[in-house]
């Protein structure tokens, strides 16, 4: 890898990151200039980096002005958690209940560290915990196109919670609640109650009404 390549790789992760996390948020102009200056590089990586961006739907350049942050739509929003819903909902109803047993007490662990990540008032360790968590429901389905399918997802699932942040600790308890109640499915081999489990939580975190689906 070339320096420049690799400059534009520290750039191209730098600028995503900050606008997955809300340091950039939509509606912002950023320019070349300023975020060379941030990210101590030339402007013609931090350019080769924004138009990877562009393409990826993060952001829409605006020639001799800078790039816009975009933001998710209604609809795509709306999308992402029907997606989810499908996505975790099949994975555990078609894993063996076996897997649907270990996996509840795997996750029972990452609970309590979504408590200490809350109590900490570290909302990044705990959108990551929760991302993880939800992996995991995909992950014990078996099925290698449906979880690439979900990490293709989850740089959509990281932005909207990380613009959902107050939210999220203001209903932080509710949220480890229903956390546990999806475990609580699992243990008990209770895959439909899972299901419904999973749509009210959803619904909730998403502000959408998933009773269509599954």
């Amino acid at each position: 890898m070339s320096t420049t390549e690799s400059a534009s790789e520290r750039a191209y992760a730098a600028i995503r990151d900050g606008i997955l996390n809300g340091k950039h948020k939509p509606g912002t102009m950023l320019g070349e200039a300023s975020l060379a200056a941030d990210l101590g590089v030339s402007r013609t990586p931090v350019r080769a980096a924004l138009h990877r961006l562009q393409d990826e739907g993060w952001i829409t350049i605006y020639p001799k002005r800078g790039a816009l942050v975009r933001g998710m739509s209604e609809k795509v929003t709306a999308d992402l958690a029907e997606a989810r819903l499908i996505m975790e909902a099949t994975a555990v109803q078609r894993a063996e209940p076996e897997r649907r047993h270990e996996l509840a007490q795997r996750l029972e662990a990452d609970v309590e560290q979504q408590k200490q990540a809350l109590a900490d008032g570290e909302l990044h360790r705990f959108i990551e915990l929760t991302i993880g968590f939800h992996r995991a429901f995909v992950e014990v389905g078996d099925n290698l196109v449906m979880l690439e399918l979900n990490d293709r997802l989850g740089d959509r699932q990281r932005f909207l919670l990380f613009s959902y942040g107050g939210t999220l600790l203001a209903r932080c308890e509710d949220i480890i609640a229903e956390h546990e109640a999806l475990i609580g499915h699992l243990r008990s081999d209770d895959p439909d109650g899972f299901t419904e489990a999973l749509r009210l939580h959803l619904s909730e975190t998403y502000g959408r009404d998933l009773r269509h689906l599954c």
